[in-house]
């Protein structure tokens, strides 16, 4: 019985993270359009927002596959 409780706290931690990252992502989404609709301003700037927005985009997937693979 406590295996089937320590997955299930396992799922909703990881669920907690994937909505954490989720919200992260959108918001990294919206500064890098934010950056290039006021192009050619503050054009120096994309390549630090686009890394970031990658990482994030990249944690989003590997947990939401992790997700997956857990059976949730």
């Amino acid at each position: 019985m406590a295996l089937i409780s320590e997955t299930t706290t396992d799922i909703d931690t990881l669920k907690a993270q994937i909505k954490k990252l989720s919200t992260t992502s959108v918001q990294a989404k919206m500064q890098l359009h934010d950056l290039a609709e006021e192009l050619p301003t503050a054009w120096e700037s994309i390549p630090d927002a686009a890394e970031k927005t990658y990482e994030i985009f990249k944690q989003l997937t590997a947990k939401r596959a992790e997700l997956k693979a857990m059976g949730a």
